[in-house]
């Protein structure tokens, strides 16, 4: 399963709104080789699914990720920090054993 906290809902319900993107549209969530980890997060919005891919929803926001990333981010909540010192968009991982200091790669 993956997760989204009531701040990245928000600011993905917000940012729909401002660009028009219809109720088709989800949030993929993917994992690529890369970074200072070893791992980087990508998150897109998407209207079109592919085969293999795993669908959740959390709080009324559909989270869709490819099977490989999936094994990655198993029990992943997305979290969105605002302000100052925010950090945006940001994913609490219980899999990543090491992350760098900005948050957007990870090592299992």
């Amino acid at each position: 399963m993956l997760f989204v906290s009531e701040e990245a809902k928000a600011k993905i319900l917000a940012f729909k709104a401002s660009k028009e993107q219809g109720e088709d549209y989800f949030v993929r969530v993917s994992v690529q080789g890369g970074g200072c980890s070893g791992l980087t997060y990508k998150m897109d919005f998407d209207n079109v699914s592919q085969d293999e891919d795993q669908e959740f929803e959390d709080k009324g926001i559909k989270l869709v990720t490819d099977l490989r990333s999936f094994l990655y981010l198993a029990n992943t909540t997305l979290q969105y920090s605002g302000g100052l010192n925010g950090k945006g968009f940001y994913f609490e991982n219980p899999n990543a054993s090491r992350t760098c200091s900005c948050g957007e790669s990870f090592s299992v």
